[in-house]
């Protein structure tokens, strides 16, 4: 679905809402305990990185780095698994496409059957997962976007918020990613370390070529303000599956304005085999503090 449009805003449907989310929370809170309940402990250390949020932080570039850093398997959900990502999502197919080893399903189970490769003792990274009780973290990692921040500070389903902001606290470290479009102030715990990402959206086209960009990502604004020479724009819903339909539309209004498509990796690799060689994708290059490679390397001797 499209992120609601009032997520980033305290409208009074977002005040209509609030006891929504909180009956949202509560249920949420009854689940986690449950499931809490005989928790897996793994041989290998698992480094969980994940939000608060509901989706749209830009988490699967930090994860890309942390597991090329540790030449580390990821093992994720693979949220809207279709035939054109292989079946796998396409986070797990972007991830898997840069030559990371990705573990697509219950993460529990795969988990384990990594822990069963005796040869191997190398930390495992978790795409997302926080929320989830059933493993137990040796280290998590929140991920935040200075443009979003906490959105309008709601729970589900009045804000993007997945449970409180205190949440926070379990986590050991907070990555901020740093973006070109106007910042939110949002306060972090003063007692966890903080570290920054700088992100650039790279474009395959000169600064001089009329583009038509489209996303189907949770905040497609982020995509198309980083972007020169744009003369049309189409958002669609996070994961959305392109028909022929809609593709046709897309290359008509793009020849109407003489311009090119463009489009996201995550969106690209949804597309079909049939029109990749005539939409490109603007490459996302992302930068972390070199004091967070510090922290981490630290952080997982100290587990041993």
């Amino acid at each position: 679905m499209k992120t609601p449009w009032w997520f980033l805003h305290k409208t009074p449907l977002a005040w209509l809402l609030v006891p929504v989310s909180w009956i949202y929370y509560l249920f949420g809170r009854l689940v986690f305990m449950f499931r809490k309940i005989g928790a897996y402990k793994s041989r290998r250390k698992i480094i969980c990185v994940g939000n608060i949020l509901a989706g749209g932080v830009g988490k699967t570039p930090i994860v890309r780095a942390i597991a090329e850093f540790l030449d580390a398997p990821v093992v994720m959900r693979g949220y809207k698994k279709s035939a054109k990502t292989g079946n796998v999502g396409d986070e797990a197919a972007m991830l898997a496409r840069g030559g990371l080893q990705v573990h697509v399903g219950d993460r529990k189970s795969n988990i384990i059957l990594l822990n069963r490769q005796m040869s191997e003792s190398g930390p495992i990274v978790m795409d997302d997962g926080f929320q989830n009780p059933k493993i137990k973290k040796d280290i998590s990692v929140l991920v935040f976007d200075d443009s979003i921040g906490y959105g309008n500070g709601f729970l589900l389903p009045a804000g993007p918020l997945r449970e409180p902001r205190r949440a926070i606290r379990r986590a050991d470290a907070v990555i901020v990613i740093k973006t070109s479009g106007a910042r939110r102030k949002f306060k972090l715990p003063e007692n966890i370390p903080v570290f920054y990402a700088q992100t650039k959206t790279v474009s395959p086209y000169d600064d001089n070529e009329k583009l038509f960009a489209f996303a189907g990502i949770g905040y497609p604004r982020k995509f198309f303000r980083t972007l020169k020479n744009l003369v049309g724009k189409k958002s669609f819903p996070d994961h959305y599956q392109y028909t022929d339909q809609d593709l046709q539309k897309l290359f008509d209004a793009a020849n109407k304005r003489g311009a090119k498509l463009i489009t996201t990796e995550k969106d690209w690799i949804r597309l079909p085999e049939s029109v990749r060689g005539d939409i490109k994708y603007a490459q996302l290059d992302m930068r972390l503090d070199d004091d967070f490679w510090t922290w981490l390397g630290d952080k997982i001797k100290c587990q041993h």
